[in-house]
């Protein structure tokens, strides 16, 4: 699966120029996340075009500086280098505040207390252009189309989540899991 994953990153040009311009911000520990894999696999799978984007989630880990502003600056500059996307910056090393858990490690800690299986998977590109991933619950999940929440992740969040995103409407062959065993 790890193949397959960067074999369809390398294969979208927009994805990789989207990479390179977070890379060459520079930031420490720095990844892109969510849906900009998650809906790429998924699209790969149901044989769909792109599937357009909320926005594109980048995560950094800078203990230094835990304000908002320092993010909404980052999002300014990355709003500089291609300003017809919708960017969301967020530093993982103060999302532990928001959500009322104990402080991440670093950014890998901090995606395995995102909602979905499937969404906590990020991507990078290094200088030498080779493509990294991060996925504290592997990629089994998102190849085998499954939705299922976290461990870590507040289930009732996560139900109104899935109710709200309506990707069953999108990705018919989904395997959306809720409390119990239920499917939707």
């Amino acid at each position: 699966m790890e193949n397959k994953l960067i074999e369809i990153i390398q294969d979208d040009q927009w994805m990789l120029d989207m990479m390179k311009v977070v890379r060459d911000i520079n930031l420490n520990d720095c990844w892109i996340g969510a849906g900009f894999v998650r809906n790429k696999v998924w699209d790969v799978l149901h044989q769909k075009t792109r599937t357009e984007l909320n926005d594109i989630d980048v995560i950094h880990f800078n203990n230094s500086d835990l304000t908002e502003q320092s993010d909404l600056l980052i999002e300014n500059q990355l709003k500089t280098a291609v300003s017809n996307m919708n960017w969301s910056v967020k530093n993982q090393s103060r999302m532990h505040l928001k959500n009322e858990h104990q402080p991440y490690s670093n950014c890998e800690d901090a995606i395995a207390y995102w909602p979905e299986t499937a969404t906590a998977i990020a991507i990078r590109l290094t200088l030498e252009n080779q493509i990294e991933y991060i996925a504290p619950y592997g990629l089994a999940d998102l190849f085998n189309l499954v939705v299922k929440p976290t461990p870590n992740f507040n289930y009732t969040i996560y139900k109104n989540r899935i109710n709200d995103k309506r990707w069953k409407e999108k990705w018919k062959k989904l395997d959306i899991q809720l409390a119990n065993n239920a499917k939707l």
